[in-house]
């Protein structure tokens, strides 16, 4: 639906929630239309939760790498002693 870009996600998900809250205190919180904005804003905050947790994950790779690389970088450096 939207691009995985986070900063584009949370700008739609700040309109969203605008039109939602607007749209509460005109018609209501329970009116179809209310209901209808919350339910997309629902999708967007879960879009946005699931590009986030990927951006993370090769973060935790780097940070697992760069500490196996700490394990072994000693007993190299003792090899060539």
């Amino acid at each position: 639906m939207y691009s995985n870009n986070t900063s584009e996600m949370l700008k739609a998900i700040k309109t969203k929630r605008a039109m939602m809250i607007n749209c509460a205190n005109k018609k209501g919180f329970t009116s179809e239309e209310t209901v209808k904005y919350s339910q997309e804003l629902d999708i967007l905050i879960n879009e946005y939760q699931k590009a986030s947790q990927q951006c993370s994950r090769p973060k935790e790779e780097v940070r697992f790498a760069f500490n196996q690389m700490t394990l072994i970088f000693p007993k190299v450096c003792d090899y060539f002693q």
